[in-house]
């Protein structure tokens, strides 16, 4: 028996009730469609086996914009008269429109449907990306990244919204799996095509590229993915109805707790991604034509083990696979602080990076269907809230990351340290 939330029919979440039958997010495929038209599930049939890939592009927005300018940093920085720790709050920057935007589109996409904030959004992003290009200082050009990740998040929003929309079509957590597949690849080739491109034509055409591929994806959004959130299901309340649904959901703890989980493990990446162009090049001497090929072996790491996600999950079941690798992370994380504060050589240490990367691609995915499972009338304001708690510790570990940098690899393994602690604490309390 499990805890299912209603609505009035005003819209408003009530008080959970139980139900007696099994809680199934996914029907075998004797049973897909059973209670729903035809007609309009025709759509989302057709293209479901293309949902990742359209998704991934959306959700990639992220991993793009963060990673694809980390090799040209320093010459961004030089460019805008600053330094290159100083232009690590361009990075925090991005987390924080990333927090904060996503707590708008949420509600958004279930009162007007998956689509059409996606229109607005992808359209900022595109805007504020060539507006990045055209940046004169420092100043500026944290102000576009904000307006660039207000824009780019509406897709990390309705990537995971979707996910649950087509529950009754697909195993969510093998179509998580397939999302991080084309998620992971793009900070895996981000930094080398971003390398390549500010080689050919400087950092500025870098934003200039990120520009090109919003517009694709607008494309894609416009004439490939279907309208997932049908006019009967979506939710016209008031704003009161709406604060009410952020607050029950805050209080919830099947929502909390994954997703608080996910969100220290994302401080930890974020420290990664943050701090590792002044540790691997500065630190460990990593020529910047050569960054790109070791941080992509890291994203090739959580690509591989994503690819598992599916069968751990269903052979460990999620909660147990989640708490084997909070034990995991946490005592990689200690064997990172303690090889960095002995300054121990590049491989041990990337060695360590390595396995946390690895393992982040499982958490990911199956702590999102977990913190989503139980809310499918809110399925975009419960991925609002998962996506602001990421991305607002995200940006918080960004922000201290940039006050902390002394030059060596401790403000990094600290962090993570901390961070993987933290979750570790959340995921245990029951």
């Amino acid at each position: 028996m499990r805890m299912r939330p209603e609505t009035t029919p005003g819209g408003m979440l009530t008080s959970p009730r139980p139900t007696s039958h099994v809680p199934v997010v996914y029907r075998p495929p004797h049973s897909r469609g059973r209670g729903v038209g035809a007609a309009r599930i025709a759509p989302i049939v057709r293209c479901v086996n293309t949902l990742p890939l359209i998704l991934g592009m959306l959700a990639a927005f992220a991993p793009l914009s963060i990673d694809m300018y980390l090799p040209a940093m320093p010459e961004m920085a030089a460019a805008l008269g600053s330094d290159t720790a100083s232009a690590q709050v361009t990075v925090a920057a991005y987390f924080l429109g990333m927090a904060c935007g996503q707590i708008v589109y949420g509600p958004l996409m279930d009162r007007h449907g998956r689509k059409a904030p996606l229109y607005f959004g992808v359209g900022l992003f595109v805007l504020a990306s060539v507006a990045c290009s055209m940046a004169g200082s420092l100043p500026q050009m944290v102000a576009f990244r904000v307006l660039q990740a207000l824009g780019g998040c509406a897709g990390m929003v309705v990537s995971r919204a979707v996910v649950r929309d087509v529950a009754h079509l697909r195993d969510p957590v093998r179509l998580m799996g397939r999302l991080m597949l084309v998620m992971g690849a793009a900070p895996m080739l981000a930094p080398f095509l971003g390398g390549l491109v500010a080689h050919v034509a400087g950092w500025r055409a870098i934003f200039l590229v990120l520009a090109c591929f919003g517009g694709l994806a607008l494309a894609m959004v416009a004439f490939v993915l279907p309208e997932t959130l049908p006019e009967e299901r979506r939710r016209r309340v008031p704003f009161s109805a709406v604060l009410t649904d952020y607050a029950r959901l805050l209080t919830d703890w099947r929502m909390l707790r994954p997703g608080l989980t996910t969100g220290f493990c994302s401080g930890a990446m974020f420290a990664y991604i943050s701090g590792s162009p002044s540790v691997l090049m500065e630190v460990h001497g990593i020529p910047a034509s050569q960054f790109g090929i070791w941080f992509g072996l890291n994203a090739f790491g959580l690509i591989m083990m994503s690819q598992f996600t599916g069968k751990l999950a269903e052979w460990l079941t999620r909660e147990k696979l989640i708490s084997y690798l909070m034990l995991i992370l946490l005592a990689d994380a200690v064997l990172l602080f303690v090889a960095s504060w002995l300054g121990a050589p590049f491989f041990v240490i990337f060695g360590c990076l390595f396995v946390i990367m690895a393992c982040m691609g499982i958490v990911f995915p199956v702590n999102t269907v977990l913190a989503m499972q139980h809310f499918a009338p809110v399925a975009g304001t419960a991925s609002a809230i998962l996506g602001t708690l990421q991305f607002g510790i995200g940006a918080a570990s960004g922000v201290v990351m940039g006050a902390w940098s002394d030059g060596t690899g401790m403000p990094m393994a600290s962090m993570m340290v901390i961070c993987f602690t933290l979750a570790a604490l959340v995921w245990f309390r029951r």
